[in-house]
């Protein structure tokens, strides 16, 4: 498997263009400006393998600027949680709230739900739902690869606010200690903002979670 990631828009979010055997994915298109959306076209385009579809771990604005050029120009469909639909509806009035300006993008072609897994290539990705950054955040776990993407539930060194719609700090702290910390100390954390990190060194030195039990 095969992972580029890039860093754009002037929230600094993350998007990954995932490559696996005959199929590539795009987790987060965050790409907002046309040289942005090139390189992530780019990434796709050498990857060798199609994109068959576009997943959004939550539809936060910073995470779904490239969702209609992408959809658009390779006729794929992308796939969301239930609970942020009604987000993901309202995109260009999130784009309003900031001055900014954005293409509609497609309904959800799919729903993501726990328990039912996201198949790339030879791999198949576990979904969780971990809401309290929003209430339809997602994570998809490779366990073969020990990584996890984790959206903007937990950072290197933070974790998602919770001072947004339907955001609740006890709700995180549940789907952080409760989904993502007993996947263990050793799987990769690819995260929507920030570095890369580990979920053992999370436990060990981010304030929000070396106090050892969720609020």
């Amino acid at each position: 498997m095969i992972v580029h990631s890039f860093t754009f828009n002037p929230f600094s979010t993350n998007c990954y263009v995932v490559t696996d055997g005959d199929e590539t994915v795009v987790i987060d298109p965050s790409c907002q400006a046309d040289g942005e959306v090139a390189h992530v076209m780019n990434a796709i385009d050498s990857s060798g393998a199609p994109l068959t579809r576009v997943l959004l771990t939550h539809a936060h604005i910073d995470h779904i600027f490239g969702c209609a050029a992408l959809c658009d120009a390779y006729g794929v469909g992308l796939s969301v949680h239930r609970e942020d639909e009604p987000l993901l509806a309202r995109a260009t009035d999130q784009a309003s709230m900031f001055g900014m300006q954005m293409d509609v993008p497609p309904a959800p072609s799919s729903y993501l739900e726990e328990g039912s897994p996201v198949a790339i290539g030879t791999r198949s990705w576990d979904v969780l739902h971990v809401p309290g950054h929003s209430p339809g955040s997602v994570a998809f776990v490779d366990r073969e690869e020990g990584l996890v993407f984790s959206g903007d539930v937990l950072f290197a060194g933070s974790i998602g606010r919770t001072d947004l719609w339907k955001g609740s700090l006890p709700v995180l702290m549940q789907s952080i200690f409760g989904k993502l910390v007993p996947l263990g100390d050793d799987v990769r954390v690819l995260s929507g903002h920030g570095p890369e990190t580990t979920i053992g060194q999370e436990k060990a030195s981010n304030p929000f979670l070396n106090g050892g039990a969720p609020i």
